[in-house]
């Protein structure tokens, strides 16, 4: 890992305050083999924004899990000026910011639209914690799939979830878990085949396309298609001090190309996503990814809907607004709250 920062550093110092016309960006990207960064990360900052500058950004590009980063380690090491800009996870960096549990909540979002209503009404928030927390600025907000459930065990409703131990995809994922009954199981996304395999875990929660791209569907049987784990949210930030140092005119046309050639790209595709997900995994419908498997898609009712909303409202967003403290509960119901219709009594 040192080997690999000392290389992106040294490609950094190499652009130079003497290149004045052109600048060189360190940039750590999410998780290698999944969809986002292979059909939208990569292609647009190796490409799209290189191309978008006329030649005078230039990209260093690696991702996390290609350096052996922590999960946890990718914003810390941004805010420190490691690399310019990293993107991962949201909920990998609650351990340091638990205010940032707020901006993917379960089961409030559907579909992608209102997915991504909560995480606009959230970005004010969200910007605020990034500066204070990670010295850094947010350029780009964009989703994975819906977190679904994926299961080594035979289940029928999200009531079976009761009794089982699941891995979860995040902090407040787990709590809510265990507000059902479940188990939750602090278990890294790679190590997850395994544990299903051993029984370590009877479940684990991540994005339909995720899972496929990952092999779940060999090592579990059934698929719960209901946004357990939120959206997932992956932000993707630069370092403050790296950003300030940009000129106008060059922060400007990162903004605006990360925002309609990465970030709406990644939202628009979204909801298509999830479907087509769904039907490699089941082998309901076609499956534009690969061969379709043949995992048994439970079918999630209003009964489901109903008790997993009831847990949300009355334990686990409290549970939160106890832990990131009043005034971040009080911006976050003036916010995601009011686009959302739920509030977080105090």
């Amino acid at each position: 890992m040192k080997t690999r920062i000392a290389v992106l550093l040294a490609a950094t110092a190499l652009s130079g305050p003497a290149l004045a016309q052109s600048e060189t960006l360190s940039v750590v990207g999410s998780w290698s083999n999944l969809p986002l960064h292979n059909e939208y990360e990569a292609p647009f900052w190796s490409q799209t924004l290189p191309e978008a500058s006329g030649g005078t950004i230039d990209v260093a590009l690696t991702t996390h899990n290609q350096m052996n980063l922590g999960v946890g380690d990718v914003y810390r090491l941004l805010g420190e000026g490691v690399y310019d800009v990293a993107m991962t996870v949201a909920d990998y960096a609650v351990a340091d910011a638990p205010e940032l549990e707020g901006l993917d909540v379960p089961l409030i979002a559907m579909t992608a639209d209102e997915a991504r209503a909560m995480v606009e009404a959230a970005r004010p928030m969200v910007e605020d914690i990034y500066r204070d927390r990670f010295n850094s600025h947010v350029l780009a907000i964009a989703p994975y799939p819906p977190q679904v459930v994926f299961c080594n065990a035979e289940i029928e409703s999200l009531a079976d979830l009761q009794g089982l131990k699941v891995r979860a995809s995040g902090r407040m994922t787990a709590q809510f878990l265990e507000a059902l009954g479940a188990e939750g199981i602090n278990v890294g996304f790679g190590e997850v085949p395994g544990a299903l395999q051993n029984g370590v875990v009877d479940c684990a929660v991540t994005g339909a396309g995720s899972g496929y791209s990952a092999g779940w569907w060999e090592v579990s049987t059934h698929l719960l298609p209901i946004p357990l784990g939120g959206w997932d949210s992956v932000v993707t930030a630069i370092n403050l001090d790296r950003w300030n140092s940009l000129s106008p005119e060059m922060q400007t046309l990162i903004a605006d190309t990360i925002a309609a050639e990465f970030e709406a790209p990644a939202w628009a595709a979204a909801q298509d996503a999830l479907t087509s997900d769904i039907a490699c995994l089941t082998g309901n419908g076609d499956c534009p990814a690969g061969e379709a498997r043949d995992m048994v898609l439970v079918e999630v009712s209003d009964a489901d809907f109903a008790r997993a909303r009831e847990v949300l409202e009355t334990t686990v967003l409290p549970d939160w607004a106890a832990r990131a403290g009043s005034e971040w509960a009080a911006r976050w119901n003036e916010s995601v709250g009011a686009a959302v219709g739920v509030s977080i009594a105090q």
